[in-house]
């Protein structure tokens, strides 16, 4: 990138950090801040976690090599981040009476609305377009969970929060209940300063996740997480964890749930993250008779439409097997029991087996 501005030299960069995060006030961003590209302690952390295997089957997660921890390397000048906070916390159903009535669907209240990187991404370019109708032309470029980008470390360096224990980001007057973005750009903003890390000596989010994925404070083995395995998982779901996934069909908020920092979490005022079709509280037995048109008819434009579905009935399937023996629970397997995939056969064989059957 090459600085374009014909006044860069008389712009007051404190100033227009300031205005930057009004604009993205206005844009419906919780909080903006800024960072520095020094990323050394983050890329360390980074490749003794790969080292361990702890990736699981997300390739992606190593096959870009530096350019994750170097956003120089991403994108060539740049010189600061700008990193964005937006709560996506819905009115719904409270998710501990969903996990407590094995008949229902737990779903990660992340995913209960509309797919988050297309709303954030669009705002994150129309805060970019408002910072160039002031300075004129820069080199940037916007993310949302969508590229080789170490959006906690640098959301951590920018003061939006801190990293909990569970690896997300945790703000004290907020929660963690929120969606981050990050525009990369080739502007000298000043840094914020980091905050304090209040996780202290507690350890609720190590002790009630249900699989112990959280194998040491900040360092998650995602082959053991509810959220990698009923979403990144493309085979079959290991028989000694089906147990513990419960009824989480679409991720996991347990660790969230435990934290005592989330009673500061705030509701999303944002309409896109409202629930769709029911699926704070849906039936297990409901969602397991959706066809495949329908799946992708009411699931269009949802984070949850990308597992197929295939994985969707697979983790239908699971949750089934741990649900009360019921004869509609029991029926509902038994209707898929020859479905033309093996994936969703071995699923329904073995939650079958789970009832006696």
């Amino acid at each position: 990138m090459i600085l374009r501005m014909h006044n860069a030299r008389s712009i007051d960069w404190v100033e227009l950090a300031t205005q930057i995060r009004q604009w993205g006030r206005d844009l419906g961003f919780d909080a903006i801040g800024f960072a520095d590209t020094s990323l050394e302690a983050a890329e360390a952390e980074l490749q003794a976690w790969l080292a361990a295997g702890y990736q699981g089957e997300m390739d992606y997660m190593a096959s870009h090599g530096t350019k994750r921890s170097r956003p120089a390397e991403l994108v060539p000048g740049t010189a600061s981040v700008i990193s964005a906070r937006m709560n996506y916390l819905p009115e719904a159903a409270p998710m501990e009476d969903v996990l407590a009535d094995g008949t229902r669907a737990a779903v990660s209240r992340y995913a209960l609305g509309r797919d988050y990187h297309k709303l954030l991404r669009a705002r994150l370019q129309k805060l970019a377009a408002r910072i160039e109708a002031e300075i004129g032309p820069f080199g940037h470029r916007v993310f949302t969970d969508s590229a080789p980008v170490m959006e906690v470390p640098l959301a951590e360096k920018s003061g939006l929060g801190w990293r909990g224990k569970h690896t997300l980001l945790i703000h004290r007057e907020a929660g963690s209940y929120f969606f981050l973005g990050e525009i990369y750009a080739e502007l000298p903003l000043p840094p914020d300063r980091p905050q304090e890390n209040h996780c202290g000596n507690c350890r609720a989010c190590l002790d009630i996740c249900p699989t112990q994925a959280i194998v040491a404070p900040y360092t998650v083995d995602a082959r053991r997480c509810i959220s990698y395995i009923t979403i990144e998982l493309k085979g079959a779901i290991p028989v000694e964890l089906r147990p513990l996934v419960g009824n989480r069909i679409y991720g996991c908020d347990d660790c969230q749930l435990a934290c005592p920092w989330n009673r500061f979490a705030r509701r999303t005022v944002e309409t896109d993250f409202s629930v769709r079709h029911g699926l704070d509280a849906a039936s297990l037995v409901g969602l397991f008779a959706w066809t495949a048109e329908e799946f992708k008819a009411r699931l269009a434009g949802s984070a949850i439409h990308r597992i197929g579905h295939e994985r969707w009935l697979r983790n239908l399937a699971v949750a089934l097997g741990n649900a009360p023996t019921l004869p509609e629970v029991v029926a509902a397997l038994q209707s898929r029991r020859d479905h033309p995939a093996e994936l969703v056969r071995e699923h329904v064989a073995w939650a079958l087996a789970r009832h006696g059957f």
